[in-house]
């Protein structure tokens, strides 16, 4: 850059373009410590023009690749190299634009995270490199500076290429280029240390701490939104941390600020989840943290003393019959007050869901006979809070393609918990709040695809003993 700005001077020739570029690069790199990013959303207008960021972002990228075609081919076709002038200017006006939609989309968002940071550095040294080719073009076309312009034109190129890579990362996870990479180049790129490997699919972590994670925390803390640096949805950046602190440290709870800050009171400007988000249950408190405690290791298959009931492999649900017939029932469902029926979606094969939020304390074992009829159909009953008991079990046997059940806050003790061992599709089951006992859940062991059972502020409920780092009495996803 000296060099050229000498050149420019000693001639005679610092034109106005090489005055508005010296001070577009002086702007460009102040920028990123003029505009501070405090991880909060702002202005409406700003997230609105900054959604247009990726759809720009193609135009720069668009011109720059052809940039360094039209310049090969200009050597035998004058007038191609006279289009790589219009070509590298238009690019040049088109990256700065871009850069600017993506600053609005970062700081309307509130987006923060190293990722982040790196993508937009390299917009900024993409953006100044093409200033730089502008500047230098005309004095290598006229012979006085051969080698200025083809190295900053590399540059550009090196540039591009990092700052794609990084915008990939952030919208689809550092692992979008390598997840389906050949595994003989995998193999190479974990050995080199380019790819870290991934945690064992059957481990605790990816079964227990990464489904939690990503489900409860990884909308703030994952690819798409980075607040405070820490990203949560990898087990890289789980024992990286972010600004605050460590988020995990190995067999110390006590200083894994992960833990400290989703047991604080809800009230408290540090807790997490934030924004209103639901805090995490005790039970899965309870998983988390005696996975901290006894190392938290990325390849570990249980956690010591611990007692789960799963398949190693989950079947794909299965679909339900044609309730056409029963179509009018379930329309004056809706229209009157009581349960309803809801449709899992526009598909009749994926089942119906049976809600009974707005009536709980009216719904009882009676009320859930009356629904025999739409059992075949029904893949997920909330009865949490409602007024059965244990005589239930027998009707809910019934409910053949029954997925997903929610029975916690009722007064059922655990009593013929057996009965249900014949709904073989049963994946999650909440008993929480309830009077269950270790002994009640036994026979559930026998179901297949049982993956999850909550047993939070139950006699069965799993707890933490930090001086022998176990869970005890049953424990539960």
């Amino acid at each position: 850059m000296t060099g050229t700005f000498s050149k420019l001077i000693s001639r005679g020739k610092l034109t106005r373009t090489a005055l508005i570029s010296s001070a577009s690069i002086a702007i460009l790199l102040l920028l990123p410590f003029a505009v501070r990013f405090d991880g909060r959303p702002h202005a409406d207008w700003q997230q609105f023009l900054g959604r247009f960021h990726p759809l720009a972002v193609h135009i720069p990228i668009g011109l720059i690749a052809l940039l360094p075609l039209l310049e090969i081919m200009g050597t035998r076709r004058p007038a191609l190299r006279e289009a790589a002038g219009l070509v590298l200017a238009v690019a040049c006006a088109a990256s700065g634009a871009t850069l600017a939609l993506g600053y609005l989309l970062a700081y309307g968002s509130g987006d923060t995270g190293t990722t982040l940071s790196r993508h937009m550095w390299g917009g900024v040294i993409l953006t100044i490199c093409l200033l730089l080719c502008v500047l230098s073009r005309p004095l290598w076309s006229a012979g006085a500076a051969p080698r200025a312009y083809p190295v900053l034109l590399a540059g550009v190129v090196l540039a591009l290429v990092w700052t794609a890579h990084q915008g990939g990362a952030l919208t689809h996870g550092s692992a979008y280029l390598t997840q389906f990479m050949p595994s003989t180049l995998k193999r190479i790129a974990k050995a080199s240390g380019i790819v870290a490997g991934d945690p064992p699919p059957d481990s605790f972590y990816a079964r227990r701490v990464h489904t939690l994670l990503d489900s409860r925390c990884a909308s703030c803390h994952g690819p798409d939104k980075v607040q405070g640096g820490l990203r949560l949805d990898t087990y890289d950046g789980l024992l990286r941390g972010g600004k605050s602190g460590s988020a995990v440290v190995p067999l110390d709870p006590g200083k894994s600020l992960l833990l400290t800050r989703v047991t604080l009171p809800t009230n408290d400007k540090h807790f997490m989840p934030a924004e209103g988000r639901p805090a995490l249950t005790h039970d899965e408190i309870a998983w988390l943290r005696a996975w901290v405690e006894q190392g938290a290791s990325p390849t570990a298959t249980a956690i010591a003393g611990s007692n789960t009931f799963e398949s190693s492999v989950e079947r794909p649900p299965q679909p339900v019959g044609d309730y056409s017939a029963l179509m009018s029932d379930i329309g004056r469902m809706q229209q009157s007050p009581g349960a309803k029926l809801i449709a899992v979606s526009g598909r009749a094969s994926d089942g119906l869901i049976l809600n009974t939020v707005d009536v709980a304390a009216k719904f009882d074992d009676a009320e859930l006979w009356k629904m025999l009829r739409f059992a075949p159909y029904i893949v997920e009953a909330d009865l949490a809070r409602t007024a059965i008991t244990d005589a239930s079990f027998e009707t809910l046997s019934h409910f053949a393609h029954l997925r997903v059940l929610h029975l916690e806050g009722t007064a059922i003790d655990g009593n013929g918990l057996a009965k249900l061992s014949a709904l073989s599709q049963l994946v999650y089951l909440n008993l929480s709040e309830t009077k269950v006992t270790g002994a009640a859940i036994a026979p559930l062991k026998s179901m297949p695809n049982l993956r999850h059972i909550y047993l939070f502020d139950t006699p069965s409920q799993p707890s933490v003993d930090r001086s022998t780092a176990q869970i005890k009495a049953g424990g539960a996803q």
